[in-house]
């Protein structure tokens, strides 16, 4: 139980990976236990886009670089911190050995009849497909693999839809880059557990 504790611990969120290969057969294991996570209704509304390929993440980094431009340019930023973050943000997609794109996909989902049910069934849709998220950051950690999750599909969801040529149905929502670990980081430090805990007991 302790080793148990350990491993799920020292998950690292790690953004610079060796430029070996993951094989086939150990990311179709890593995608299989994600699947084991827990979801609404048992409905299992994640779906999963991977890219190994150069060209596919290149055009991928590519068409979110515009549409991450456009927001920088927003937020008034200079044209040399704007070109900074924007290259910055392509290298991240390119360099990394796998890339998987975690989709919802509503069309399975309960279609409720008023607005405040239907918005709790998206909320719990989603987090469904984050649970299954974390789980695939686990079991890519069991495999001596490290990886971070990246929430710029959410600012991007028909960019990210579109150069992937996705099905409609397929919302992107997270992007987890995957590799083996060039480095792996220190801890950060946490919050105290009374600070983000209410505990409530019988008398």
């Amino acid at each position: 139980m302790d080793n148990l504790h350990t491993f799920l611990r020292t998950r690292r969120s790690i953004r610079r990976f060796k430029t070996d290969r993951v094989p086939d057969s150990v990311l179709e294991n890593i995608l299989s236990t994600a699947t084991f996570a827990p979801s609404a209704h048992n409905r299992q509304p994640w779906r999963f886009v991977v890219l190994t390929g150069p060209a596919a993440k290149m055009h991928l980094a590519n068409s979110m670089a515009e549409e991450f431009k456009r927001d920088l340019e927003k937020d008034k930023l200079t044209d040399a911190d704007i070109e900074k973050r924007v290259n910055k943000s392509r290298e991240k997609i390119t360099n990394a050995p796998v890339v998987i794109i975690l989709c919802v996909d509503m069309s399975e989902m309960d279609n409720y009849p008023d607005e405040r049910r239907r918005q709790a069934e998206y909320m719990i849709a989603t987090q469904s497909a984050a649970n299954a998220g974390m789980q695939l950051l686990l079991a890519a950690h069991a495999e001596g693999l490290g990886g971070v999750w990246v929430c710029s599909p959410v600012f991007a969801h028909e960019i990210v839809r579109d150069a992937l040529n996705i099905s409609k149905f397929w919302e992107p929502q997270a992007m987890f880059l995957i590799g083996y670990p060039l480095e792996i980081p220190e801890v950060r430090p946490r919050k105290p557990l009374e600070e983000v805990t209410v505990i409530f007991r019988d008398p």
